[in-house]
């Protein structure tokens, strides 16, 4: 689609392109420039972020910068102008640009907007709004949620009952003169709202006066303290002495993070996945210790210098096999033909876990690697993943994955089934652990993997199979040759 267009002979617009098939919308990460800055043909003018990865936007001409539409931190729809540019600087004065669109603090709430239809290819987006959330009236403070959650064992630490939150600041005598509105992020007003905290009475910290989260807690942590204690419940006829009420909070009791970029993504594909492909897992424990041997030998061979060696790139290998020998396991559900997709190829996905969240981009054509290919591969997909570069390309096509939760010590989890794939392979932890070898207890390398498929394509006895022959090559990794 195209994502410039003409307005005059000297400015230029540039729009949020679909830097994905099918994405409708997109997060302004950061501005690499400003207005007065020049800007050459393909140079990288922001970082957005999708519900793939994030992405830099190469402005497409040269100029000067006139505008730019839309604060950091806002999302975008897919043919939105994001930037005018000057291609004529110096020919007349320039109109003065539009300051950009805020949401709107105490005022009554816009009109919602109408509902978006998906990006076709080939076929543009119709013009709309950018994404807002819908603004409800001033933030009534309340209590804190009754408990966090423990993001490592799942469990919920119980928080005592909570005193009631301290009302909120009045409007300071210090709030603008002209009426205009404090400058702040829409994440940083939601905050400002769910504390109480009115934005008009904060000393803005950030570039330009613009008021930080920070600033905000800032603001929040003096109006708790100065709260009045709760009074205590009157006690019951004939009862023992009421307790004591808790203390009162100093800071923020809980925090609102935006759903939006790579978790939206990821929240909306677990849930379609879990709740639309019957999942089945099975389980097996096996020895692998002449594979953490052979990855031992493999260190020091001269034909992999240069590239990482670790069990991950033996286990992958061993699906690999597997996959050759079960080539059923490696196809796809078509739901609108009602046909299974046979794959003729394998596009391994490796899920990693990155800052933005999990994403799994795949290696194609896995397959037709040799070992010292394939541990190229997966070392260049892991760096890229780190350090937030992977593309949606990267991440679309995927056959089959792998789920390393052994790297945090996990012995083995019920993987979720990435959507168009058919089965996924949970590798856990390797650990000493007695283990009867030849006769004899004796200490072994051990670990535990776990196979999730779609029940739907894959009978219990083609997902077994698949299974045990990869532990099978583990524990006796002389199967990547005899199987091959």
């Amino acid at each position: 689609m195209t994502t410039m267009t003409e307005t005059s002979a000297r400015f230029r617009e540039f729009k949020m392109p679909d830097v994905g098939e099918g994405l409708t919308e997109a997060e302004i990460l950061k501005w690499y420039v400003q207005p007065g800055d020049s800007v050459t043909d393909g140079q990288v003018v922001c970082e957005v972020e999708t519900a793939k990865a994030a992405v830099e936007l190469p402005i497409p001409f040269d100029g000067v910068v006139h505008e730019l539409r839309f604060p950091e931190g806002t999302t975008v729809d897919v043919g939105q102008v994001i930037i005018t540019v000057d291609v004529a600087p110096g020919s007349g004065d320039a109109p003065a640009p539009a300051p950009p669109a805020q949401e709107p603090v105490g005022e009554p709430e816009p009109e919602a907007p109408k509902g978006r239809q998906p990006v076709l290819v080939g076929y543009g987006v119709a013009e709309s709004s950018t994404k807002r959330r819908a603004r409800k009236g001033a933030a009534v403070p309340g209590p804190a949620a009754a408990a966090v959650q423990a993001e490592l064992n799942g469990h919920a630490a119980a928080v005592p009952p909570a005193a009631p939150a301290a009302p909120a600041a009045p409007v300071s005598a210090a709030s603008p003169a002209d009426g205009s509105r404090p400058l702040a992020k829409p994440p940083v007003r939601k905050l400002a709202k769910d504390l109480g905290i009115d934005l008009a009475t904060v000393t803005p910290t950030g570039e330009g006066g613009v008021i930080t989260r920070e600033d905000v807690h800032a603001a929040a942590a003096p109006a708790a303290a100065e709260a009045p204690a709760a009074p205590a419940p009157a006690a019951a006829p004939e009862t023992a002495e009421a307790p004591a009420a808790a203390p009162v909070a100093t800071g923020a009791r809980e925090t609102r993070i935006p759903v939006k970029g790579v978790r939206k993504a990821i929240a909306q594909a677990m849930v379609g996945s879990a709740f639309t492909a019957p999942h089945v897992t099975e389980f097996v424990t096996v020895d692998v210790t002449r594979t953490m041997k052979l990855v031992a030998e493999l260190k020091e061979d001269k034909d992999m210098a240069g590239v990482r060696v670790n069990p991950l790139l033996i286990i992958a290998k061993a699906l690999l096999v597997a996959i050759k020998r079960n080539p059923e396991v490696n196809a796809a559900w078509d739901e609108a033909s009602q046909e299974i997709v046979q794959k003729h190829y394998v596009n391994l996905g490796i899920a990693a876990a990155t800052p933005r969240g999990l994403i799994v981009p795949n290696i194609k054509d896995a397959h037709d690697k040799t070992l010292p290919q394939l541990a190229e591969a997966l070392g260049e997909l892991v760096a890229t993943a780190r350090e937030g570069r992977t593309s949606p390309a990267a991440m679309a096509g995927g056959t089959v994955t792998i789920t390393n939760v052994g790297v945090f010590g996990v012995d083995t989890g019920t993987p979720i089934l990435n959507p168009d794939e058919s089965a996924i392979l949970a590798v856990g932890a390797i650990k000493l652990q007695p283990w009867v070898h030849k006769g004899k207890v004796k200490p072994r390398q051990v670990t535990t993997l776990a196979l999730s498929f779609d029940h739907r394509l894959v009978d219990g006895e083609l997902g077994s199979k698949v299974l045990a022959d990869v532990a099978a090559i583990l524990e006796q990794p002389k199967r990547l040759i005899t199987w091959a």
